[in-house]
């Protein structure tokens, strides 16, 4: 996987990810990117700055309707909304969730409704500064065209075992994988793949 990694790095870079001012905006971004694209999520967290709601208190607080109107451009914005509300008042109720082991806050977030294993691992690996890869769509469509089959547990496993447990590595890995899916996944540039074409492992 290291090997993955180099060729990723030598094609486009560090990516620097995620963009957050707060680790809690990286939660709020984490809801809100579900089944939507990143300058939708971008659009909707300027909408909470300027409403004074980037922050657990207010956010679990504020209006439904009124939150509902704020995130519409990420799509599903009623349920996302709901689900930012429930986030924010688990987040104000347990301030030091951060301070927990990866797996405890892992646990923690899968409770709560609307949180699935990437959304999680994303807020422990982003948020939290704590080691979890994230697996999403872009990796297991990759990882597929490789002829590496699993569900997310085993591809994490698989990723987690074979590089150094480093969470700047794995938050760079992750952006990388997913620019380079956008440039060639996203475009269906599959004839170009040089991941595919050449044995990385």
């Amino acid at each position: 996987m290291i090997k993955i990694y180099n060729e990723l790095l030598n094609q486009f870079g560090h990516k620097n990810w995620w963009p957050a001012d707060t680790p809690f905006e990286v939660v709020v971004g984490a809801v809100l990117t579900q089944q939507t694209k990143w300058e939708n999520v971008e659009k909707a967290i300027r909408n909470l700055k300027d409403n004074g709601l980037m922050a657990a208190k207010p956010l679990a607080g504020a209006d439904l309707s009124n939150l509902e109107g704020l995130v519409r451009c990420t799509g599903f914005y009623r349920q996302k909304a709901k689900r930012l509300k429930d986030i924010s008042t688990f987040f104000y109720e347990n301030p030091d969730i951060f301070e927990k082991p990866a797996e405890d806050i892992r646990e923690m977030l899968l409770d709560l409704n609307g949180v699935g294993e990437e959304t999680a691992d994303s807020i422990v690996l982003y948020a939290a500064d704590k080691p979890k890869f994230v697996i999403d769509a872009y990796t297991k469509r990759i990882c597929a065209c490789m002829g590496i089959e699993g569900d997310y547990g085993e591809l994490q496993s698989l990723f987690e075992s074979s590089i150094p447990q480093d969470v700047p590595l794995y938050k760079e890995f992750h952006a990388l994988i997913v620019e380079y899916g956008k440039q060639f996944c996203g475009k269906k540039r599959c004839s170009e793949c040089v991941l595919v074409e050449n044995d990385k492992m």
